[in-house]
């Protein structure tokens, strides 16, 4: 059974912390979900309606991602494998990314992955 992150209810619901619309790709990547009560995914000081959550939230998955992606280029079976998917979901991620001979490069990696941006606080 899933509990609520913030609040630790048992009825959640599955919030993808990068949106759908804004990278339909990350849609099946498990580090991309939290799950939330309805009052703490929709409510007002939920990420639908409180930018200040919203971005706490991605911030915190920003991070996430940097810490797993901890060298300079990766291939798109060490993508896949480092985000627990599969082949063709890692290839919908890496569609868009130049290919250096190395690799695709993290910082590429990342902000595709963050829907296109890179955040601060």
């Amino acid at each position: 059974m899933k509990y609520c992150e913030e609040c630790g209810k048992n009825v959640v619901e599955l919030h993808h912390i990068i949106f759908r619309s804004q990278a339909s790709y990350m849609a099946n990547i498990n580090i991309n979900f939290k799950y939330l009560c309805a009052d703490c995914h929709r409510g007002d000081n939920g990420p639908h309606m409180s930018k200040k959550k919203n971005l706490e939230y991605k911030l915190e998955l920003q991070k996430k991602l940097f810490g797993l992606f901890d060298k300079d280029y990766f291939t798109e079976k060490e993508i896949k494998e480092i985000l627990e998917t599969t082949i063709s979901e890692a290839r919908k991620i890496t569609k868009k990314l130049k290919l250096y001979k190395e690799g695709y490069e993290k910082i590429d990696i990342i902000q595709r992955l963050m829907g296109g941006h890179l955040y601060v606080k």
